[in-house]
């Protein structure tokens, strides 16, 4: 299956999705989020899928988040929010067939509402991770709460306080448990797909039964976490034009941060 911005695949039991926009980075537009969430829900009926791999085209980078220029008008209230991310997600899709995340470059914002409902995350030693909603004036509400639950609490506030001025490297993210394997660049993909050839060779109702058990662990936190995000956004964002300004602007950081 390919759809604007996104290509999908399936072998032996495996989908491989990949974004497919890699002259934006991988961001997602409003298109690609809506071609994700069908994805997800069309794996959901599909028995030949048992597992999948989601990764980005291009090697430099799995996602960057939403594409700058996708207008998503916001309502005016702080209880509701219209955030297209939301719904990009396997979980948001109800989709309990184990996922992996396979990480080559740049993973940031809103990158993380995929890395936040994957199974467990493959990542290759030149990847990055990095959450810049601070530093144009954003609140990092459901970014932060979906990968508070993957690190450490000092590691994921360090990384969305600090905004364009923290890079997390590959080699830190896996000694602190959000990455499960490193791999040489490039070779993310390749060994995240082995991953899910195991996973896809299991009796399908045992795997998808343990999913939906680990998820449980951490599921009542997790819901009352994201039900303050829209709140927390809708007070804390600045004004459109603002924000616009800041990504526009010089750099506050003219000098590429160090890699942690």
């Amino acid at each position: 299956m390919t759809a604007p911005g996104v290509r999908a695949e399936t072998d032996g039991g495996v989908a491989l999705v990949t974004l497919d926009r890699p002259a934006r980075h991988n961001a997602v537009d409003l298109a690609t989020a809506d071609e994700l969430a069908a994805l997800w829900r069309e794996f959901r009926r599909d028995d030949t899928v048992r597992a999948a791999v989601v990764t980005g085209a291009g090697g430099r980078a799995f996602c960057t988040g939403i594409d700058r220029a996708a207008d998503v008008p916001q309502p005016a209230s702080p209880y509701s929010l219209d955030d297209p991310m939301i719904r990009i997600g396997p979980k948001a899709n109800d989709l309990w067939k184990p996922v992996v995340a396979a990480v080559d470059g740049m993973a940031c914002g809103g990158a993380f509402y995929l890395l936040g409902e994957a199974e467990f995350i493959v990542a290759s030693e030149n990847s990055t991770f990095f959450d810049p909603h601070t530093t144009y004036g954003m609140v990092s509400a459901y970014e932060a709460i979906y990968m508070a639950q993957r690190m450490p609490f000092g590691e994921i506030a360090r990384l969305s306080l600090m905004g364009t001025a923290e890079r997390l490297g590959a080699r830190r993210a896996y000694e602190i448990g959000l990455v499960s394997e490193l791999t040489p660049p490039g070779g993310a993909a390749a060994a995240a797909l082995r991953c899910a050839a195991v996973l896809a060779a299991q009796p399908t109702h045992a795997v998808q039964g343990t999913v939906r058990a680990l998820w449980a662990a951490k599921e009542a936190a997790r819901t009352q976490a994201l039900a303050h995000a829209p709140q927390l956004i809708a007070l804390g964002n600045l004004p459109p034009d603002r924000q616009a300004a800041l990504f526009t602007g010089r750099p506050r950081n003219p000098q590429p941060p160090p890699v942690r």
